[in-house]
């Protein structure tokens, strides 16, 4: 579901950026108003959780791939306010460091996935849950639905910015500038993958997320939280205990995502337009290279040249990424919480 540079004009892009600042800034004041200490690791662990869970790819019918974002878990874990914060600081990094996602489209992919996602899947979730006790399968079940609904609202945002661009951003022979599929073939191609393979997937991961935290971890959920004086007394394992292993699990097997040869739709290569379509939209040949990655498609870079990703790569990659996305994180809420405690002095 990321939309790299290229795809989506300026024109598209830009706006979307500059729409997605009083979101983060309005996500900002709620998380730093309802922050803690004990709640900075959490907050970085979701961060992470998301980093990995995109790196997860699995392939579908026709040689391409998805993957699941793990906002919605997010969501029913702290707020969908915290997801903002968390899925746009993975995309943040996933962007810079590896370029998956642009940079001039990071604005897109925020609002795809770290708006409408968040928001939309944990409406389902509370619809189902509703005021259901905590071990109660409706749980379970609005995890699972509201993932699912959350994943395919944001694809088919995605797929209609696709779609758009042909119709808007034009060649004076009149080929497309950006993205050349209009929506007779962006809609069923980004529906076809998220509907039937990473929504699945989505609503398999959240629930069982979220099955292992009401197992080990049930104070996590809001209104739910142990007395202080216990609290002081957990270690960071038993207090995260939940969160912590299904990330783990995560991690392990994070080289699976290597079974997924083929790119995402709409994720391909100028080449991979060019093989499809004999020629490469003037636009897109103009901004695809607008941000040169440190590892680009994680993998190890040698004198400027990326090599295939490998199983070593793709861990490394894994590992870059948990460290900086936590290193952001444990920066900006070292901050909320100086100016929360400097407001109340």
């Amino acid at each position: 579901m990321h939309i790299p540079d290229g795809y989506l004009s300026p024109a598209t892009a830009v706006p979307f950026l500059a729409a997605m600042v009083p979101f983060w800034g309005v996500a900002l004041h709620k998380v730093k108003a309802a922050l803690s200490r004990r709640r900075v690791p959490l907050l970085a662990l979701c961060a992470a959780f998301s980093f990995v869970i995109m790196m997860f790819n699995i392939p579908i019918v026709g040689g391409s791939s998805a993957h699941a974002v793990g906002a919605v878990f997010i969501a029913i874990l702290i707020d969908p306010w915290a997801a903002c914060i968390s899925v746009s600081t993975a995309l943040l990094i996933q962007a810079l460091v590896f370029g998956d996602g642009g940079i001039l489209a990071f604005g897109v992919n925020c609002f795809n996935m770290a708006v409408v996602m968040p928001f939309a899947g944990y409406a389902v979730y509370k619809l189902i849950a509703g005021r259901s006790a905590i071990d109660s399968k409706r749980r379970i079940a609005g995890a699972f639905v509201g993932s699912y609904a959350g994943i395919n609202i944001a694809a088919l945002c995605a797929a209609v910015e696709f779609g758009i661009q042909p119709l808007l951003f034009k060649a004076a022979d009149g080929t497309p500038l950006y993205c050349p599929y209009n929506l007779s073939v962006s809609i069923p191609s980004m529906m076809f993958a998220h509907s039937l393979f990473a929504g699945p997937l989505e609503g398999v991961i959240t629930a069982a997320a979220v099955g292992l935290v009401i197992k080990y971890t049930p104070d996590l959920f809001t209104g739910l939280s142990v007395s202080q004086q216990n609290a002081q007394k957990e270690s960071f394992f038993k207090r995260y205990k939940g969160v912590v292993i299904t990330f783990a699990a995560l991690v392990v097997l994070t080289p699976l995502g290597l079974i997924a040869q083929g790119t995402a739709w709409g994720e391909g290569s100028g080449d991979d337009i060019r093989q499809s379509l004999g020629y490469i939209p003037q636009g897109f040949a103009k901004f695809a290279d607008f941000w040169k990655a440190l590892m680009p498609d994680y993998s190890l870079t040698a004198a400027g040249n990326s090599t295939p990703a490998s199983i070593g790569g793709y861990i490394l990659s894994a590992v870059v990424g948990i460290l900086l996305i936590s290193l952001v994180i444990f920066a900006t809420s070292k901050m909320m919480l100086h100016f929360k405690k400097a407001e109340k002095n």
